[in-house]
């Protein structure tokens, strides 16, 4: 007999015989089975009821033996393992219970949180702009037509369920060539793009290919382009384009806006909005990445009838051109001057202080940490905002990011209160 069926056949033999166990202990417990087969014999009834119990445990414990011997066989040729199989079963049975999350927004911010949201429930979607025309992005998007990939593909990969070496392929940049400076995964979406005609099919195609835990949705499918109004009255177009030459003016935003100034959002971004238990905004580029978003026709509306409760993660660090001098109340004013005042329900903030050896890194390119103002917590209060402060900062080979797993543990806090 070949080896390649032995496994099979053993498993075959095991369940067999648990349902011998199982028809054993039917006759064993049936009054109308015990008086055809046995002809009122008690003892033989008990003997029946008691083998079949026997068979039934035994098998299942073969059962089982054999499958978890099976994957540690297929695990020392490089499969799963049953570490894997214990994290797949545990996503499927206990995360996909947890509470339904939507977050928004775009860029690293962003992808970092999901990466720890994922942990603690599988009921994620990510909203994300496609308002992107720097880079390799914008590139892609001038030449084919289509949306930018940028943002989207660093929330699918968050959220991937797949081995290191292909994430690595994913996120691998060229350096030399017609292809340097594009990233190996805005290709792969692209292709995808044009495969199915369908940039929404060449997201929801990825994700399947990637095994995303939750869904990654760009907010609209319309072709749109930011621009933004300082306050001296200078207008600069384009995504990319705002920081950097609002550095050279010197001015501070005063709004933004998007053309076409009729755009629609994707309607599974508004059906993930309407079942959420929490609606999350940020953490990333306040006027680049969160803003865009509420933008989009009607979304403000539907965010604010929703169920879900509204949260708001400020950055721990400004961004030059964008957020110079900013503190927490500044970025929460700016997103409600664009959707409407009583939009959150919370706002989170770090408190932690940041090494000064990684500090002096970002300080020396404008960069400043995002800090609580005297009175932005009376404020905040003031418009019926509650504040939550946590010490949050993870720094990884000099880069500030977001505890995620602690941001993380805030944000269920949250609906555990509200529930």
């Amino acid at each position: 007999m070949s080896k390649k069926y032995k496994p099979t056949l053993i498993i075959l033999g095991w369940i067999s015989l648990g349902i011998l166990g199982i028809f054993l202990f039917s006759i064993g417990i049936s009054s109308f089975m015990y008086e055809i087969v046995v002809s009122y014999k008690k003892d033989i009834k008990i003997i029946f009821s008691c083998i079949g119990v026997f068979l039934i445990i035994f098998s299942m414990k073969k059962f089982f033996s054999s499958i978890f011997n099976g994957i540690n066989k297929h695990n020392s040729n490089g499969g799963i393992s049953r570490n894997d199989l214990n994290n797949i079963i545990y996503k499927e049975k206990v995360l996909s219970k947890r509470p339904k999350v939507v977050v928004i927004g775009g860029g690293t911010g962003l992808s970092v949180l999901l990466r720890g949201l994922k942990e603690y429930t599988s009921n994620i979607t990510a909203i994300v702009t496609v308002a992107d025309d720097g880079g390799g992005s914008g590139i892609l998007r001038e030449d084919l037509g289509m949306l930018p990939p940028g943002d989207i593909r660093s929330c699918i990969l968050a959220l991937a369920n797949t081995e290191p070496t292909m994430e690595k392929l994913l996120q691998y940049r060229f350096s030399e060539g017609i292809l340097k400076g594009q990233n190996f995964g805005n290709l792969f979406i692209a292709a995808m793009n044009e495969i199915y005609g369908s940039f929404e099919l060449a997201v929801k195609e990825t994700s399947n290919v990637l095994a995303v835990t939750g869904k990654v949705l760009p907010m609209t499918l319309e072709n749109v382009k930011l621009i933004a109004v300082l306050e001296d009255g200078s207008i600069i177009q384009g995504e990319s384009d705002i920081p950097v030459k609002n550095k050279e003016i010197g001015s501070k935003i005063d709004y933004v806006y998007m053309e076409p100034k009729i755009s629609f959002p994707l309607s599974g971004a508004v059906d993930a909005i309407k079942e959420a238990d929490l609606i999350v905004f940020g953490p990333g580029s306040l006027y680049t990445s969160v803003i865009p978003n509420l933008l989009v026709n009607n979304i403000v509306d539907t965010i604010y009838n929703a169920k879900g409760t509204k949260v708001y993660i400020s950055n721990v660090m400004t961004q030059p051109g964008e957020t110079d001098e900013y503190k927490v109340i500044d970025h929460v004013e700016a997103i409600l001057k664009h959707s409407r005042e009583d939009l959150l329900d919370y706002v989170i903030a770090n408190i932690e202080e940041i090494p000064n050896e990684t500090l002096n890194k970002y300080t020396n390119d404008g960069s400043m940490p995002v800090v609580l103002g005297i009175e932005d917590e009376r404020i905040l209060a003031s418009k019926n905002i509650k504040l939550i402060k946590g010490k949050l900062i993870d720094v990884k080979k000099d880069y500030i990011r977001h505890d995620n797993l602690e941001l993380s543990k805030l944000l269920m806090d949250i609906v555990k209160k509200k529930k």
